[in-house]
Parts: C-alpha cells; structure tokens; sequence
C-alpha cells in the first residue's frame, strides 16, 4: 500500500499498516494479526492490533469531524506524537510509549493500555483508587511546571509555543467552554426545558459570571503559561491499583496551567454530586465511595500545589522569580485559575452539548434536573469565588453544601 498520502484505515488495513510500517510483529503476517476498532469519539480512528503476544494500538486522525463533515486539519497528530514525547521524558510510564508516527498518515502507533481502564467509567461503576490523588497530583506537577519558563529555558519556551499552536481545537475551548454556555449564540446548549428559566436568570442573565467567565476566557487565550494536556477530563486518564495512564492529548497548546488542574477537578465532582445527592436523597449517610471521591478532589488540589511549591523551591533558580512573595503569589493565581476553570468545566458539561455520560445515565427527570442544578450552582460557586479557596476541604464543603440545599429543600424529599 502507498502511505505517502493520508487516507482512512479501517481493521483490515490497519494490520498490514503495522507490518509495513514497523518491526512490532517480527515475521508475521497481517493475516495472522487481529484488529479490533476501540473508536469512541468524533475526530480519531482508534484500532487494537495484536495477537497472542503482542498488543499495540494504532491512533488515526481524520480530516472531518464524523457527526457534521467540518473539515479539521490531520496536523493535530502531530501535536499529540509532540506532547506525548514531552510528558514521558517529565512523567514517565503515566504516559503510554510511543512506537512510531508518520505524518503522512497521521497514524500514532503506541502502547496498548488494555490493562487499565477508563476513570470516568470506573467512577460511575463506584469503584476507588486509595493512590488516585497522590498519583494524579504527581503527572500535573511533572509536567506543567517544568514547561514554564520558571525552569525551562526561556528561547525554548518561545519555541515550543509556536510549534504548540493548536488553531482548531482551542476554538473548540473557547467556544463549547468558554462562550456557549453563557451566551448560546450557536443553540447547541441541551437541557431540559424545565430548566429554562433558571438557565436564563443563572448563566445567560447572570453579568457577574459572564464578568469573571470572560477574565477566564482571556486569560485561557492569552496566558502561555505552560504546555498543557488542554483536554484531561476523566476520560482522558485510564487506572488500576498500579497507576495512572494518561492519554490523548491532541488539544495541547501553550495555556494557563489552571486549566489542566481544574478539568481534573470538575470532573471528579460529577460523581460526588450524583452520588452524594442521591445519600442525601434517600436520608443516609455518605458511602464510602462517597466519602473517597470527597477526599479525593480535596486531596488534589492540596497535594498538587504543595508538590508545585517544592518543585519549585528545588527548580526554580532566577532570583526574581525566588523571591518568596513572587511564588506565593504566582502559585495562589494558579490556584485560583484551577478553581475557576473547574467551574467552567463542571457548567459546560451540565448544560452544553457535550454532556457527561454521568448525567445522562441518570433516568428520573426530577433527579437528573436537581442534579444538574446543584453542578451549575456549584460551578458559578468555582468561578465567583476562585480567589477565596486556600484547601481543598473548603471546596468540598461548599459543594456539600449547595448539594444539601438543594435536596433538604423539599426538592426531593418524599
């Protein structure tokens, strides 16, 4: 086969692709392969090929966007085969090994991670991880401050973020994240039509948050702060008892590390929200699962800026930049960007069109639209009052509270 120009592979072709392309399988044949498609989403092509050996996955970008047809430059894969090389040299096995990419194809051959499974579908399920903290703080840490120019050299920094500009996929940001949800200027927001009026008085009239939703905006725009993953939501890093995988980073570019920091956190709290309404609900105490994912989302946010404070004190080596009010405050704004970028997150997931599976999976009306307005509420909480939070307890509380307001209210009582 000619690979010299991109075309689209499919089970068949991706097995020979992997033959002719690299030495992964030694003296086999494509015939002997198997191919599964694992595709989930709307712009890749994803394959699992192996045998009773060896597994790979092989990771094709499309030139459209399956649903609609819109035309995408396949040059992201570029950008992912980048970051990945980047992330493993800073945080080791969390990111999958990559065997082979051809720019042509825009084909990303890599390791199967088969053995760990997705996060977001491991929450839903109830299951716990006692290391998910400790072991997600570490990646954040590893590697968003080792690409600001705090450490990295300052003309390499110049350099990366013009290899890392990602035209396409920020736009995507900046418009399902950081516009819709406030002003529906494209009618994609999806919600139920009890819901209106309070969509209309809490986001669409709301100018406070619009105010601090656009500072957001602008500085998720404008601040090249680090390289950033610019999509790691629960679905983006996979888990077992051993560790962390974390994948797909084709949204990547040079932002506020805040924003990688609080996708981490907003999506934790949609099923804390679902699981602890649902206690509350039913007049019981948390479970257990609660209980963890409690401590968990305030765990993160503690253990990221202590381990960023220490990286620091031990990286960082320009007198300026060592001089302890500069850290401090330096640190306290990423802090404050995290939390107001988890809002952002946690309101376009509610209200938007690309709804978490956590929300639709909830049958009763009633229930999925108590649910959805406690995570809206708790979202402007994040982005009003960003600057307020100094632990993680304090924002777990918060969200205790506005989820028990709402459901002692009456609302779901009887």
């Amino acid at each position: 086969m000619n690979y010299n120009e991109h075309f689209l592979l499919n089970t068949a072709t991706a097995k020979q692709y992997v033959i002719d392309k690299t030495s992964i399988f030694p003296n086999t044949k494509a015939e002997d392969l198997e191919s599964v498609e694992l595709s989930d989403g709307n712009i890749n092509y994803v394959y699992r090929v192996f045998n009773k050996n060896k597994s790979v996955i092989v990771k094709q970008s499309d030139n459209k966007i399956r649903t609609s047809g819109r035309a995408l430059d396949v040059g992201r894969s570029q950008i992912e085969f980048k970051i990945l090389s980047i992330e493993r040299q800073l945080a080791g096995d969390v990111i999958p090994e990559v065997y082979d990419y051809d720019k042509n194809m825009s084909v990303i051959i890599m390791e199967d991670i088969s053995a760990y499974k997705n996060l977001r579908s491991e929450l839903a399920r109830g299951k716990t991880f006692s290391e998910l903290a400790d072991e997600v703080s570490d990646f954040l840490v590893a590697s968003l401050l080792s690409t600001t120019d705090l450490i990295l050299d300052r003309h390499q920094k110049k350099q990366r973020v013009k290899e890392f500009v990602n035209i396409e996929l920020c736009d995507i940001t900046e418009d399902l994240v950081l516009t819709e949800p406030y002003y529906n200027y494209k009618g994609r927001n999806i919600f139920d039509p009890s819901l209106k009026s309070f969509v209309e008085q809490n986001l669409y009239s709301n100018s406070e948050l619009k105010a601090n939703v656009g500072m957001l905006r602008n500085n998720f725009m404008n601040n090249a702060q680090a390289l950033l993953h610019g999509d790691l939501h629960s679905g983006s890093i996979f888990v077992n008892h051993e560790g962390i995988k974390v994948i797909d980073p084709e949204f990547a570019f040079y932002g506020p590390m805040g924003y990688d920091i609080g996708n981490v956190i907003g999506n934790l709290i949609f099923p804390y929200i679902i699981h602890l309404e649902k206690c509350l609900a039913d007049g019981l105490p948390e479970d257990s699962f609660t209980r963890w994912i409690e401590k968990t989302i305030a765990s993160i946010f503690d253990l990221t800026f202590i381990k960023m404070e220490a990286r620091f004190d031990e990286m960082v080596s320009f007198p300026l930049y060592r001089e302890r009010k500069f850290k401090n405050q330096y640190l306290a704004s990423v802090a404050a960007d995290s939390l107001g970028f988890a809002g952002t997150e946690v309101i376009r997931r509610t209200i938007g069109d690309s709804k978490v599976s956590e929300i639709n999976a909830i049958d009763d009306d009633q229930v999925r639209n108590s649910v959805s307005r406690v995570l809206v509420k708790s979202g402007i909480n994040l982005v009003l009052n960003r600057n307020d939070y100094t632990k993680g307890s304090q924002i777990v509380q918060d969200l205790y509270d506005i989820t028990a307001d709402e459901v002692l209210g009456g609302v779901l009582i009887g």
